[in-house]
């Protein structure tokens, strides 16, 4: 188990290029399964997530060609069904929640998968009933067997496209749904369908290797099967998780920091929900350019209304940011209420940001009230352990901000979402190291 060391309370200063979308690769990784030609694949995210389910996909027969930490073409052109049932893949699939979405490739090309019930973040309840639900639709039956914890899928005929509106706009449901139909007999329209801009990239992949898909960046997707795809070559976005946690950054650090190659036509509301804090910013061409600034001050809402920050499915404010935005309000000028609606375990981090200083009141498991202490009363340095990835981060976060140092436990969960970021931020001067 390792662990970060950090002396907080340093300016830092200089670029940093964010990695690959971890969630696009995860989907992307899968997709290679749908064709028996080579899948090529760049700017792929070097973290344990993805590298984990890249080793999971060899188990399964896929030749694995990594060219660099970035690069990898794939080749599923035999894959071996029998590893399905081994403790080998029970053991790698539970332990990664990526791995749901072997699913609708492997039930499209062979008419049956197996897997355990998969892992991930511990942020609350994630539920699995719209792969489920979506995969029914299109033929699938499933069942449970309790004794090995192993979930069994099969089509009787194979699987037929359908209409289905969509209980959740899941991003991970809709790209295992979307990835079953496009080798389904007939037209599957998916109403509800998540729209973030790693469905936009999944869908362009697959129209690229022969997919008919129409609707793409809306939520209203129509699919006409066809009864092969071929190989594709294919380049992740930037990580937008990390560009939203380097403005959180250099706001609560007070630093100077541009952000290269931030993919800003693929941010979203992130840019405008971290200026409603205060933090100042300028984008020149891709970059996104954060000035030194000694404080910043939290909007109102016109009628003079504590602003309230929230997730809602794209294109409203992403989830995997709210602990950062919570972070970054703990030194804000002002006063904000965080709503994270989606996952009712995500806020419980906030027991560490108390413990260095920060005025939270914990409202209930969804909402927390921060009262933004201006910079006038620093954070001071604790150990404490990360519990889940973006959690991780934005204690990473104020461990750089606050005062004395700090030690992180449990940094493999860090490892699963962020590429080498102790070596990165040394770039930018901060004094953390990776101590056992």
């Amino acid at each position: 188990m390792g662990s970060f060391k950090i002396i907080g309370g340093k300016k830092l200063s200089g670029e940093i290029t964010p990695q690959g979308a971890k969630n696009e690769a995860l989907q992307i990784i899968c997709a290679a399964l749908l064709t028996q030609d080579k899948v090529e694949l760049f700017n792929l995210p070097d973290i344990n997530d993805v590298n984990n389910l890249i080793e999971l996909l060899s188990g399964l027969g896929v030749i694995c060609d990594r060219h660099s930490s970035s690069h990898i073409t794939l080749q599923a052109d035999n894959i071996e069904m029998d590893y399905l049932k081994s403790k080998d893949f029970r053991k790698k699939a539970s332990s990664l929640r990526g791995s749901i979405m072997i699913l609708g490739p492997l039930l499209a090309r062979f008419g049956y998968a197996f897997l355990p019930h998969p892992g991930g973040d511990k942020i609350g309840r994630r539920r699995l009933d719209t792969h489920f639900i979506g995969l029914q639709k299109l033929g699938v039956a499933f069942e449970t067997n309790e004794e090995d914890n192993l979930y069994s899928f099969t089509t009787k005929d194979g699987l037929k496209g359908a209409y289905m509106l969509l209980d959740e706009a899941s991003v991970t449901g809709t790209a295992n749904i979307v990835m079953a139909a496009v080798l389904a007999k007939g037209t599957t329209t998916i109403f509800n369908a998540a729209c973030e801009p790693y469905i936009v990239q999944l869908c362009n992949m697959l129209v690229r290797m022969g997919a008919q898909i129409e609707g793409i960046g809306s939520n209203l997707l129509t699919i006409n099967g066809v009864t092969r795809l071929h190989g594709t070559r294919h380049t992740m976005l930037s990580d937008m998780i990390e560009v939203g946690s380097f403005i959180g950054l250099a706001a609560m650090t007070g630093s100077e920091i541009t952000i290269k190659n931030a993919g800003v036509n693929q941010l979203g509301l992130i840019p405008e929900v971290f200026r409603k804090l205060g933090i100042r910013m300028q984008i020149i061409d891709d970059d996104i350019y954060i000035p030194a600034q000694a404080h910043y001050e939290v909007e109102t809402f016109m009628d003079g209304g504590i602003m309230t920050i929230a997730d809602a499915p794209w294109p409203g404010f992403t989830p995997d940011l709210i602990s950062i935005v919570l972070v970054v309000a703990t030194q804000a000028k002002g006063t904000v209420l965080i709503h994270q609606k989606m996952f009712e375990s995500r806020l419980y981090f906030t027991d560490k940001l108390i413990d260095m200083g920060a005025q939270i009141i914990l409202c209930d498991p969804h909402r927390a009230t921060v009262i933004g202490m201006n910079h006038q009363h620093i954070l001071r340095g604790i150990r404490m352990s990360s519990p889940d990835i973006r959690a991780g981060v934005a204690l990473l976060i104020a461990a750089l901000s606050a005062k004395g140092t700090s030690i992180i436990d449990n940094i493999e969960q860090i490892d699963r979402g962020y590429q080498n970021i102790d070596l990165r931020l040394q770039q930018l001067g901060a004094s953390i190291e990776r101590i056992d």
